[in-house]
């Protein structure tokens, strides 16, 4: 499709985001809630297998977490705010009670908006609603055969499902949205929002309409994606699609779609629902919630979120593109936030080894990270000092990401400290002038290239661990004559 045709049409886009709350059991029963590494059925209950004569009981913490995360949505409550739970009625093998505990009319987060930067824009997207909810099974399929098997390990974790206002319009600001909100939970502290594991997953619903015109096309919706590349990705497609189809005269059809990685393309799954078709009516087997003042603010309380951390990176010198390398890592943005409330004048040492290949890559390792904001304190006021050299302070760091040790002796023992004694140093300076006659020649005869080569031997000459400022100071002073 060429760029022509393409810019004849609008895309219209929305997102159904899906977090797991971070609770220790399910949202209606005490089984474990991190099922990830678990045999098949292994943490599941009568409840989760949803026998005849189970009652549900409504996990507390799922609820203060739902709030949490909805005053980080910047979610507007009421002083009183009545919510309740809902049967949405569907058969589905992997949800063996025949219907979701859900919410429809009365969801516990009622509205809310996310704004996040695209470029040198700031974009708004509103929130329309966010719903508590138990989730349903897995299903796998094993290659070969003619059936599937069907896992309750999943069934009944808490999700609070995030809906979007159709307020996106391109596949960039889709996928820059999902990232906020990704960021938003994990540091909100609502969610690990592991997408690898499944913790947060995202359904794109995607329109097309003539530009211009304000009447929503017929939208599909693609379910259970789990990166950020294929909600890009997918929205490319789908884009690209209906207006193909559009083009020719045909329909877009309302259906659920599913994503295949290996193709890059979607594919029909079933028709799409209606509100209407799911049968939604009360749950009664759980009471109405009153959600009050008191509850909301007790969970409204954050040290900083990734706007504020936007802003305070930028105080300290960093560029928006750079900052946004250390807004994705929550637990090396907390140790960053520390290190600059006691020590601002490190701010921008401390973000360049914390973004670094050195750290930030093992952010992932299996043995946590023992580096502190005291420590990386401690590196940073040794650079500062002339004591160690910006090469030495991250193999230091390296080290110390691993044991903990005082700075300045595990350096010491590593050989890492830099020579700042201006007396010894200036001796090993007038050696090297007097071993260099030519160069220094060079340099006088207006060579710049001949002081490089003059302060590459004298680091030689101490074995790397001159201080640089240092060499060259000397070298400057001895050379003027």
């Amino acid at each position: 499709m060429n760029d022509e045709l393409r810019e004849k049409y609008e895309v219209v886009i929305g997102l159904e985001t899906h977090v797991q709350l971070a609770t220790r059991s399910k949202l209606f029963c005490s089984c474990d809630n991190d099922s990830r590494d678990a045999e098949p059925n292994t943490h599941v209950c009568e409840i989760c297998f949803g026998m005849p004569g189970t009652l549900p009981v409504l996990n507390k913490r799922a609820v203060e977490l739902a709030l949490r995360l909805g005053n980080a949505l910047n979610a507007t409550y009421p002083d009183k705010l009545h919510t309740k739970f809902d049967r949405k009625n569907y058969f589905y093998p992997d949800s063996p009670k025949g219907y979701q505990i859900t919410q429809f009319d009365e969801p516990i987060v009622p509205n809310g908006y996310v704004e996040f930067p695209l470029g040198d824009e700031i974009k708004r997207v509103g929130i329309t609603r966010a719903h508590l909810e138990g989730d349903a099974g897995k299903l796998t399929h094993p290659d070969g055969k003619n059936y599937s098997l069907v896992d309750l390990n999943r069934a009944e974790t808490p999700l609070l499902e995030i809906v979007s206002e159709p307020d996106m319009r391109s596949a960039a600001e889709a996928k820059a949205y999902a990232q906020e909100l990704h960021n938003l939970a994990r540091y909100s502290g609502a969610s690990d929002a592991n997408l690898y594991y499944g913790n947060m997953r995202f359904d794109v619903n995607v329109s097309v309409r003539p530009l211009g015109t304000t009447i929503l096309g017929t939208r599909t919706e693609t379910k259970n994606l789990n990166s950020f590349k294929a909600v890009e990705r997918t929205i490319e497609y789908e884009a690209k699609r209906q207006i193909v189809l559009v083009e020719h005269g045909d329909k877009v059809r309302q259906e659920t779609r599913g994503w295949n990685e290996a193709k890059q393309q979607t594919y029909p799954m079933r028709s799409k629902e209606d509100a209407d078709e799911y049968r939604y009516f009360p749950e009664p087997d759980l009471p109405p919630l009153i959600v009050t003042r008191a509850m909301v603010d007790a969970m409204g309380h954050f040290d900083y979120l990734p706007n504020d951390l936007r802003r305070l990176l930028a105080e300290s010198g960093i560029a928006p593109r750079e900052a946004e390398v250390l807004v994705a890592s929550p637990e090396l943005a907390a140790i960053w936030h520390e290190a600059r409330r006691r020590k601002p004048e490190h701010a921008r040492f401390v973000f360049t080894w914390l973004t670094g290949p050195e750290i930030s890559l093992r952010e992932q390792d299996a043995k946590p990270s023992k580096l502190t904001p005291e420590v990386i304190n401690h590196v940073a006021g040794m650079v500062q000092a002339g004591q160690l050299s910006s090469t030495n302070a991250k193999t230091l760091l390296t080290k110390l990401r691993l044991r903990s040790a005082d700075p300045a002796e595990l350096a010491t023992d590593l050989g890492l400290l830099q020579e700042s004694n201006e007396s010894e140093l200036a001796e090993i300076v007038d050696g090297v002038l007097s071993r260099n006659v030519q160069a220094v020649a060079d340099y006088k005869g207006g060579n710049e290239r001949a002081f490089g080569a003059l302060v590459g031997a004298a680091m030689k000459a101490t074995s790397g661990k001159g201080n640089p400022p240092l060499i060259t100071k000397l070298l400057r002073e001895r050379l003027k004559d």
